[in-house]
């Protein structure tokens, strides 16, 4: 197994607490593509799986995993008038001004991380241009080494090309690469990809869906580096069996 050299986060749900990220956003659009019409409102809410009496995410709806683009095309039905171009470029709009709240304080994690050598990179079915935006936001998008989202050229999760495209930027092998997220979207691309699947309990998904899919389940990237030198040092005392 190859010593982990290079890390790549899923965005909402790993980096950014994704209900107070996203129900904001999701309230934002609804209302401004509804245009005050309570009923064209509720079934742009039921269309993307969002509970308006609670003002948060169903488990299965598609924004929690899918690009802005699929949920756009689930909306396009209920917007007579509108093009799905259009609509694309609302939502995107909308996400650029989406309030982050960082899962953990991110300087001090990101830099710890830096510290061990490690290079860091983004792989999200958001936008990347609201992906690099959101991070600028929070003040670490120097801390990144790479960023695509689903409109970068490299596909979008659960496929691996991200993945793939990061790895081959950064000079490593994807089995050097941890992937962490928080989603069944996130393990899949990193199976598909051949890196380690870490998965963090920070977005929707509990332990019992992610635990299956992943090689290690951590409670949020805080407790990231704390695993990875213990990856370190077990491949180390593995090495030193060997030479005896």
């Amino acid at each position: 197994m190859d010593r982990i050299s290079a890390v790549l986060f899923d965005k909402d749900g790993t980096l950014f607490d994704f209900h107070a990220t996203w129900a904001a956003w999701a309230g934002a659009m609804l209302a401004e593509l509804s245009d005050g019409q309570e009923a064209r409102r509720r079934d742009l809410a039921a269309a993307i799986g969002f509970d308006l009496e609670r003002e948060t995410f169903f488990p299965d709806s598609l924004v929690i995993a899918g690009t802005v683009a699929e949920v756009a095309e689930r909306m396009l039905p209920h917007l007579p008038g509108r093009d799905l171009g259009g609509v694309i470029a609302a939502l995107d709009a909308g996400a650029a001004r989406a309030p982050q709240v960082a899962a953990v304080p991110l300087e001090p994690c990101l830099e710890g991380l830096r510290a061990r050598g490690l290079r860091l990179g983004v792989a999200t079915n958001d936008s990347e241009s609201s992906a690099r935006a959101h991070l600028a936001q929070a003040g670490v998008g120097d801390r990144f080494d790479f960023v695509a989202g689903y409109d970068s050229g490299h596909g979008a999760k659960p496929g691996p090309g991200q993945l793939l495209a990061f790895a081959r930027a950064m000079g490593v092998a994807p089995g050097a690469v941890a992937m962490v997220g928080d989603s069944l979207h996130d393990m899949a691309a990193a199976r598909a990809a051949g890196m380690r699947a870490v998965a963090v309990l920070s977005g929707p998904a509990g332990a019992e869906v992610l635990g299956p899919a992943a090689d290690v389940v951590l409670r949020d990237i805080g407790a990231l580096a704390e695993w990875i030198d213990a990856e370190a040092d077990a491949r180390a005392a593995e090495g030193g069996q060997a030479a005896v």
